[in-house]
């Protein structure tokens, strides 16, 4: 008996293992003009739906992710456009078939298309932990409900300004990313505060160490930066 409830054990575990596997990285749906796109990355879900034609963001949402069995299930930190839901409980029914998702959420069904894996570059889930004041990096408190996150796949990234004990949101963007050689490059394809930004290309000056990245160059407005993102 006891043999057999360890192996039930440890299939499970492996069905969990595998399904995350298979669900981490960058997808992307698409309805006429409108891109949807959700980046998954350290059991952290980010998704947003916006119109680079027109320069349309239409909204995001995210939080962390609790459970792969059969379903995305997670705790919701932001969404822009209902407060309301930040701290609940949000599932999402996915299958997948080869490079497909067909994802169930607020009874929506889409399918996605697979982007990349997640496995290379910066994927994964990082929140600013320092910037530069004065001439020095200064460490920034980060045991508040007030938070910069950015979220990477191998080739996607979105950011997001949140208050997770309010459900404030203060703002997001994103697009795709490289990194080659210490150079991290960002084309936006959408930006919550400034549809302006929509077509720009960033790149800064990149460096890894262990579970920090050392982020600097010049923001879309010219201004100086430099950063440190630590990864979960």
């Amino acid at each position: 008996m006891k043999t057999l409830i360890l192996c039930l054990f440890m299939v499970t575990v492996s069905n969990f293992l595998l399904s995350q596997d298979k669900v981490q990285g960058a997808w992307e749906a698409r309805k006429g003009d409108d891109i949807i796109t959700l980046v998954i990355a350290d059991n952290y879900l980010a998704s947003s739906r916006y119109n680079i034609k027109e320069k349309k963001f239409y909204g995001t949402h995210g939080g962390t992710i609790t459970s792969y069995a059969g379903e995305i299930k997670g705790i919701s930190e932001f969404n822009s456009e209902n407060k309301e839901d930040v701290g609940k409980e949000y599932r999402m029914v996915v299958k997948i078939s080869g490079d497909k998702m067909e994802s169930t959420y607020n009874r929506v069904t889409l399918t996605f298309t697979r982007v990349d894996d997640g496995t290379k570059n910066l994927a994964g889930n990082w929140r600013i932990t320092q910037r530069e004041q004065n001439g020095q990096l200064t460490p920034i408190h980060t045991s508040g409900p007030r938070k910069t996150i950015k979220i990477l796949s191998s080739t996607r990234f979105q950011w997001a300004a949140i208050n997770t004990e309010t459900g404030e949101f203060f703002g997001t963007g994103g697009g795709s990313y490289t990194f080659d050689k210490g150079i991290y490059t960002e084309h936006i394809e959408f930006f919550s505060r400034d549809s302006s930004r929509v077509g720009m290309s960033l790149s800064f000056n990149g460096k890894l160490d262990k579970n920090d990245w050392y982020h600097s160059g010049k923001s879309s407005k010219g201004d100086p930066i430099n950063e440190v993102w630590s990864r979960k």
